[in-house]
């Protein structure tokens, strides 16, 4: 991970001081301008942003207090220590009125220096991190873990795995809308070495496009009409951390080549400003269209396409992965009893065969929503046939009472062989609770074989 070194600038009229202060901050892991004038401090400003400016009150051609002026004019962001030979109290008052963050007296020592500056760098960070927590980041509800014992969600999780231990790498996650793409947005966060700074998630599909620029860039004083500070855009908030670009294809075509200039510098320039800002941070995007078919409409950049898809997960939608369902109905009968304080242990196995045999056009976000309802209806500490949704009860989609039921697929009367051992297979699968090895042995096929009709049909359970 790279790390963003912080900026200061030095103002002072002493080339000698200049110089000395700059190899003191640079031991100190910092990017350092200087200026010996205040119009060339005020013009480095006006092109950069900075953290901490050093500020002697006397300079050439003008006053220090009314440099201090227009920089809270300019930027009201960064924090200014003032140096100065005159210590008296009245001095110093009127320093700390007119914005300054803090003071050091000439001559100092270089010790007294360094622990100005880096209580000043804390003090910066720490009213990051306050503007940040404006900005749900992390819930402790959030989850991290992806769930599942499917093939297709051990992929997901390798995947994860690997990518975590990248610095930067681009992300995009595809998958049906309810798979869980939020979740491996996580998982990739809190796994990775960037688990300790914010990761900021921005639905595209959210924000009206008219706010989208300033939401994501921020905006400098002065923009726009309403702009009457500087304010740092969702982007900038998540420094360090990870971007969270959900719903990425509902991005207009208008912000698009802006999104792409960013992921090429990571350089971010606010809306009305002429700065650009250092930025660290891994962009993840998802997104439930299918990206490629856009580009070919020409609703979707092909350069920012590439850009964002230099690694990609697909999310297998649950109907193709069905061992999974009882996984997950466990885990959110666990997780929704304790906020709903009611104790629910399982489902009835008749229950369990309704969802098994159901498509979840929803996907995982459905199933939760079911069981929540479920469990709100559920009397004992079961949930039954009875406690789930309509729609559920009367699916007869691959579901079969007993084998002499007719299976008809065709206008003449007649299934096609494939369907009915498809159809057959599943039967078996759900009365054996998805387990494999006794569906073989039911079956009378082995292990390998079985496999093969599980991917043939695309039952994967």
């Amino acid at each position: 991970m790279m790390e963003v070194k912080p900026n200061i600038l030095i103002v002072d009229d002493d080339e000698v001081m200049c110089r000395t202060l700059s190899e003191v901050l640079e031991k100190m892991s910092c990017e350092v301008a200087s200026a010996q004038k205040g119009e060339d401090a005020l013009y480095c400003l006006r092109k950069m942003v900075f953290d901490l400016i050093l500020l002697d009150i006397k300079l050439p051609d003008m006053d220090g207090f009314d440099i201090l002026k227009e920089i809270r004019e300019i930027d009201s962001d960064p924090l200014v220590i003032m140096m100065t030979a005159y210590a008296d109290v009245q001095t110093v008052v009127a320093a700390m009125k007119a914005g300054a963050y803090d003071y050091i007296n000439k001559p100092f020592e270089i010790d007294e220096l360094r622990l100005a500056v880096k209580k000043a760098l804390e003090t910066k960070e720490l009213r990051g991190e306050l503007l940040r927590l404006r900005y749900k980041h992390r819930d402790k509800e959030e989850e991290e873990e992806i769930y599942g014992v499917s093939p297709q969600m051990d992929v997901v999780r390798e995947l994860i795995s690997l990518i975590s231990q990248t610095p930067r790498t681009p992300v995009l996650i595809q998958g049906e809308s309810g798979t869980g793409k939020e979740l491996v947005a996580n998982a990739i966060h809190y796994q990775s070495r960037r688990r300790q700074k914010p990761i900021i998630k921005i639905n595209c599909s959210a924000i009206p496009e008219a706010l989208l620029e300033s939401e994501l860039f921020g905006y400098e004083k002065g923009a726009f009409t309403d702009a009457k500070e500087n304010r740092p855009g969702l982007i900038e908030l998540a420094q360090g951390g990870t971007v969270f670009l959900d719903e990425i294809s509902e991005m207009k075509p208008s912000l698009q080549p802006k999104l792409l200039r960013f992921l090429e510098t990571y350089l971010l320039r606010r809306v009305g400003g002429e700065r650009d800002i250092k930025m660290d941070v891994r962009v993840i995007t998802s997104t439930n269209k299918e990206l490629a078919q856009l580009v070919e409409t020409g609703e979707f950049r092909k350069d920012l396409y590439y850009r964002i898809k230099v690694m990609v997960i697909d999310l297998p939608p649950l109907r193709d992965r069905k061992e999974d369902i009882p996984t997950f109905t466990q885990y959110f009968n666990k997780k929704i009893g304790r906020e709903l304080g009611k104790e629910i242990r399982s489902v009835t196995d008749e229950a369990l065969d309704l969802l098994l045999a159901y498509s979840w056009p929803g996907n995982v976000r459905e199933l939760k929503n079911v069981i929540e309802r479920a469990m709100i209806l559920a009397r004992g500490d079961l949930i039954a046939p009875e406690d789930l949704p309509l729609e559920l009860r009367r699916n007869k989609v691959e579901r079969a009472s007993s084998l002499g039921e007719k299976w008809v697929d065709n206008v003449d009367g007649f299934s096609p062989l494939a369907a009915v051992e498809r159809r057959y297979i599943l039967k078996v699968l759900q009365e054996k609770r998805g387990n494999k090895s006794e569906t073989a042995r039911v079956l009378g096929i082995s292990r390998s074989t079985l496999r093969e009709k599980l991917n043939r049909y695309r039952l994967n359970p």
